[in-house]
């Protein structure tokens, strides 16, 4: 994933860009930079991996070295940004969210028209942020440049790009991403998350719409191409990706979760002694369950979070599953003799949440009753690197499904995507006994839509009905 922020300011805008940036830490654990610009230092930038170390850890010296009313930040979970560019529309810094799917179609396009190279990062990957600045380097101004590079891309891009005349903002064709804007009385911020700027007080603007591309100077927020009319916002963002205090579209994030656990709790017919969320994305949605219920919510195990502050984790599959297990410290009190319903997130490969289950088990769990927020997963994401498995089989429907199809690849998949099926009862039934559940009773898509509260034209549910 990742997130950013951005603030033009009549003042420094050192401050607010690095607390700005440092409140979307939960959206990335790779790498992070900062980049600012002033009329008497011009460019600065500094870029750091955050693997080992928090943001504000890395940062802090930076923050106290920089200068500038312009500047743009981010958290990354893959590539190093912002790049700082030169280039004939003069010198820029960028940063950019979402996945781009053609990149190779569009490298060789690039060459074809001048380009002369890339600078591949390790494991030869080419950064797709330094992609989409030269295909925007294609064109005699930078506003063409944008909306050629978000027309050619197939896939999804928000982008960031910080000039000396100001900071040029452009939310994703589609709108998959959210780009809010913020205002106080010596400037303007640019956040991903919506709640980033409150405590420094800013005010909510407003938020861009699908396409839309603006400059913000510490005057105005102009609006250069207008938002198109058709959005596909990620659904996730609600149910997983946003921090409980944002909102998408007017739609809080933590209400959300209330409601999901709320409609969850409207169509089970089990009879636990508690109610518990997995730390942290699916404690609301057990609080929407268990004030929908009246069973009582409990927290049967504590995140440890003096060293495991963040919920996004290692992209080494062994690391995750590890740390996973390592984070969660068990309330044997709250789990001995307990029939507990807990609600995850959602189910991806299952490793973690089966041994989550075996380890309450182990605790003295009677019942381990599972209930994830969300429908089950049957496609990889293609537009925001939900996961970055090099293939959908790591989702455990989808081994199931071959399982009991006896094919991975000719199948129609609409059957386990309708929870009326028999087919999707069946794959249900065996992923409950896989992965070692009590019982295991997934939200339906219809009701997750209700909510969120938006019309499910305007949502993009790719990932649980395989609908772009």
């Amino acid at each position: 994933m990742g997130g950013f922020f951005g603030a033009a300011l009549k003042t420094d805008c050192v401050f607010d860009l690095f607390f700005g940036t440092d409140y979307h830490s939960h959206l990335g654990t790779r790498r992070a930079g900062m980049a600012v610009y002033s009329k008497e230092y011009g460019f600065d930038r500094a870029i750091h991996n955050i693997e080992n170390s928090p943001f504000r850890t890395k940062f802090d010296k930076d923050v106290n070295e920089m200068r500038g009313n312009l500047g743009i930040g981010c958290i990354s979970d893959y590539e190093p940004q912002p790049l700082l560019v030169r280039s004939h529309h003069g010198t820029f810094a960028i940063t950019t969210v979402g996945r781009i799917n053609n990149m190779d179609e569009i490298v060789d396009k690039v060459f074809t028209e001048g380009h002369a190279h890339f600078l591949e990062m390790s494991g030869g990957d080419i950064n797709a942020t330094e992609l989409v600045a030269a295909v925007i380097n294609q064109k005699d101004n930078l506003i063409e440049g944008i909306t050629y590079a978000q027309d050619l891309i197939d896939g999804s891009i928000t982008m960031c790009l910080l000039t000396p005349k100001g900071i040029y903002a452009a939310r994703d064709r589609l709108g998959r991403t959210p780009v809010a804007i913020g205002r106080k009385e010596d400037g303007y911020c640019i956040s991903f998350e919506s709640f980033a700027y409150l405590n420094l007080g800013y005010t909510y603007e407003r938020e861009l719409g699908p396409g839309e591309v603006v400059i913000v100077t510490p005057e105005e927020v102009r609006t250069l191409v207008k938002p198109g009319g058709d959005m596909k916002i990620c659904t996730f963002l609600w149910i997983y990706y946003g921090y409980p205090s944002s909102s998408y579209e007017g739609v809080s994030v933590e209400k959300m979760r209330y409601n999901c656990g709320a409609l969850l709790a409207k169509r089970d017919d089990v009879s636990p002694d508690n109610v518990a969320g997995v730390p942290d994305s699916g404690i609301a949605h057990a609080i929407g369950y268990s004030n929908q219920s009246g069973i009582p919510f409990s927290r049967p195990f504590i995140k440890y979070t003096p060293t495991w502050p963040r919920s996004f984790m290692p992209a080494i599959q062994s690391q995750r599953n590890l740390i996973a297990k390592m984070k969660l410290i068990p309330v044997h009190d709250l789990i001995q003799n307990k029939r507990l319903l807990l609600i995850d997130d959602s189910i991806v490969r299952g490793t973690q949440l089966r041994e989550t289950t075996e380890f309450l088990y182990q605790s003295g769990a009677k019942e381990v009753h599972i209930r994830p927020a969300c429908p089950p997963l049957l496609y990889g994401c293609k537009y925001l690197n939900f996961s970055r498995s090099t293939s959908e089989m790591d989702l455990i429907t989808r081994r199931i499904i071959k399982e009991m199809e006896g094919d991975a690849k000719n199948v129609n998949l609409s059957a386990y995507s309708n929870p009326e099926t028999p087919e999707y009862k069946e794959m249900v039934r065996r992923i409950g006994v896989q992965l070692n559940f009590t019982s295991l009773r997934y939200h339906r898509l219809d009701d997750m839509i209700e909510s969120v509260g938006i019309d499910k034209c305007r949502l993009c549910t790719y990932c649980w009905d395989g609908k772009e």
